[in-house]
């Protein structure tokens, strides 16, 4: 057959072992520029990938199906054969050099077809969400100010709402005066969403405490701005009486973050984040907090216990351990 060629891909490459094909390719990546660490890299996966394909009795690259570069993804996985298991990024890794092998075994005209065009690699593992100590979410609430404003008021009780409650931003800034509770210590969440899902959450007396002041002495004076036929039900407010944007209370967020320097990570998911990972800490069930956060899958509230626990004593501020 006519080779389809390409870049530095020598036209006739006369059939061979796979062991020769892996000689070839990776003379080929040297001659590109690779580097030589990562050439040696590659050797060392394709040389476990001609040992597992010599232990199927497959010895030419043209004898290698789709299914037999999927059986050693697998095997590679789950270990055996004197390898430990692989991560899923090593995994990957070592599944790039293959398809660049079966590409370059294509091109030069050794197979029909490129066994691993559609092989997919492992997907890498999910990242557990950051969430801060508990020092530094002392900080960060202490940072929005004396509260001798209505703003800093309004700033102290959203982020307080935020970490007491795992709310994400739309939900908290969503908030009408009638989603809340008070009394009770309870929140509705999600009531202004679109699907129509919405939770009752329980707040703890700092987070009441907090929303009171503003509710009392803040908002007041910032619906003072408001057209006073069109009286605000919004809780969170900005300087002209509206409902605070999504993006302000990030900035919110934000600024406070940067005043407590928590560090440059600080994301609108932050707080929630913080709040599942402390109530774990405290003991608190895997389901619980899920049915708090609105999780609509228990596997992802489960991704907070993949991190190192943090050892604090439930009885601290932060943990809200009065809930």
């Amino acid at each position: 057959m006519t080779p389809r060629g390409g870049a530095g891909v020598p036209a006739t490459v006369s059939q061979g072992t796979i062991a020769a094909c892996i000689d070839r390719y990776l003379d080929h990546l040297a001659a590109r520029g690779l580097a030589a660490n990562t050439v040696g890299s590659y050797r060392r996966d394709l040389r476990r990938y001609d040992d597992f394909l010599a232990a199927q009795g497959i010895s030419a690259p043209s004898s290698v199906r789709r299914a037999d570069v999927e059986a050693f993804a697998r095997w590679l996985q789950r270990g055996g054969s004197g390898h430990a298991p692989l991560t899923a990024t090593s995994a990957a890794r070592t599944l790039v050099a293959v398809r660049g092998l079966h590409r370059f075994a294509r091109d030069a005209g050794e197979t029909e077809r490129d066994a691993a065009d559609r092989v997919r690699l492992p997907p890498a593992p999910r990242q557990p969400p950051r969430a801060l100590a508990i020092d530094d979410v002392e900080r960060l609430l202490a940072a929005t100010g004396s509260g001798r404003s209505p703003r800093e008021l309004r700033d102290r009780a959203l982020l307080e709402v935020l970490y007491g409650t795992g709310a994400r931003i739309s939900e908290a800034v969503g908030l009408d005066l009638d989603d809340c509770d008070l009394g009770s210590a309870r929140l509705r969440l999600g009531g202004r969403a679109a699907s129509g899902r919405s939770r009752v959450v329980p707040i703890g007396a700092f987070t009441v405490a907090a929303l009171r002041r503003y509710l009392e002495h803040g908002r007041p004076q910032l619906v003072a701005a408001a057209p006073s036929d069109r009286p605000p039900s919004a809780v969170f407010v900005n300087a002209r009486g509206g409902r605070l944007s999504r993006q302000s209370a990030w900035t919110t967020l934000r600024s406070a973050a940067e005043r407590a320097a928590v560090g440059p990570a600080i994301s609108p998911h932050t707080l929630p984040h913080s709040f599942a990972r402390h109530l774990l800490d405290s003991g608190a069930d895997v389901k619980d907090v899920q049915a708090l956060l609105g999780h609509a899958s228990v596997s992802t509230t489960q991704l907070y216990t993949a991190v190192e626990r943090v050892r604090h004593a439930t009885a601290q501020r932060s943990v809200r351990a009065e809930r």
